[in-house]
């Protein structure tokens, strides 16, 4: 399992423009990578995403503590992935299922937004433009105060 941390920005990755439900289904054991936020951030992510048009969010997990949340994203997006701040980790299908009404994959998470009540997978492209946003929107209200 590999994970990706970005800490320094790069140039946009070649996962935009990806079709996330198509990679998602692929083969059996193919899975999914996750993409792990700041709760806050995260939960901005969530709102922008549900209110644009079109593309969709994907399913999210949370953690207990409720300090993180993890966006299902298609496979390969860890090899590229670059936002500072986040972490993406390649499943390679070890522990997450995309059935409806799955179990958690780790222990001590919960579904957010499970399967089945979401598109496949987000888009990575989308993914990153809604994390860039809520981080500005996050720091705007943190400068208001």
């Amino acid at each position: 399992m590999g994970t990706s941390r970005s800490t320094a920005p790069r140039t946009p990755s070649t996962t935009a423009g990806r079709t996330p439900a198509a990679e998602c289904g692929g083969p059996p054991g193919a899975g999914c990578d996750v993409v792990t936020v700041p709760a806050r951030q995260g939960l901005e992510a969530v709102d922008i995403l549900r209110r644009a048009p079109g593309d969709g969010v994907g399913p999210v997990l949370h953690d207990d503590g409720c300090d993180t949340l993890g966006f299902v994203v298609p496979p390969g997006t860890a090899a590229a992935w670059d936002v500072p701040g986040s972490t993406c980790t390649e499943t390679d299908g070890r522990g997450l299922s995309l059935e409806p009404n799955p179990e958690p994959p780790v222990e001590g998470s919960d579904w957010l937004l499970p399967p089945g009540d979401a598109d496949l997978a987000t888009d990575p492209a989308v993914l990153r433009a809604a994390l860039g946003e809520a981080a500005r929107l996050i720091e705007a209200a943190d400068n208001c105060r």
